[in-house]
C-alpha cells in the first residue's frame, strides 16, 4: 500500500509540535544551566549564540521536519511490522540511535560532558517515543483503525 502523503504530514507536524514542546521544557528548566555552564565553558559567548532568534527558529524548523520523517518512516516500515505502538517504538529507537550518533561528536569534541550527553540521550528517546507515538497515533491507511 503507498504511503499516504497527507497523512504523513498531518502526523509529523504533530509529532514535530510534541518535540518541540518537549525540547523546550527539557532545553529551559531541566538542562537549561547545565547546558549554558557547559557550553560557556567550552567557548564563551556560545550560550548566547544558541538563544538567537535564527537559532531558535532553526531549531523549531528541525524538529518539524525530523517530525514529519518520524513518521514517514513510520509509515514506511508499517506494512512490515503492522500498525500500532510497536511498530512506532521501531522507528523512534531508530532515530534515537541516529542523533545519538551524530550528537556524539559534541562529545568527543569536548562541548559537552559524558553525563549530559548521556542525559540528552535519556531525553532524546523519551522525546523520539512520545513523538512516534503520536504521529502514528494520526497516520493511518484507509480501511485501518
Amino acid at each position: 500500500m503507498a504511503i499516504i502523503t497527507n497523512k504523513v504530514l498531518i502526523g509529523g507536524l504533530a509529532a514535530g509540535v510534541v518535540m518541540n514542546v518537549i525540547d523546550f521544557v527539557v532545553y529551559k528548566f531541566i538542562l537549561g544551566a547545565r547546558m549554558t555552564a557547559e557550553s560557556e565553558a567550552f567557548k564563551p559567548g556560545m550560550s548566547a549564540a544558541m538563544m538567537t532568534t535564527s537559532a531558535m527558529v532553526s531549531n523549531i524548523v528541525m524538529d518539524l521536519v525530523l517530525g514529519i520523517l518520524l513518521v514517514w518512516t513510520y509509515a514506511a516500515i508499517r506494512p512490515r511490522f503492522g500498525p500500532g505502538v510497536k511498530t512506532a517504538v521501531y522507528a523512534a529507537v531508530l532515530f534515537w540511535i541516529l542523533a545519538g550518533i551524530f550528537l556524539s561528536g559534541y562529545l568527543h569534541m569536548g562541548m559537552m560532558s559524558t553525563g549530559l550527553w548521556m542525559t540528552f540521550a535519556f531525553f532524546g528517546l523519551v522525546n523520539f517515543l512520545i513523538s512516534a507515538w503520536v504521529g502514528a497515533r494520526l497516520y493511518t491507511e484507509e480501511g485501518t483503525v
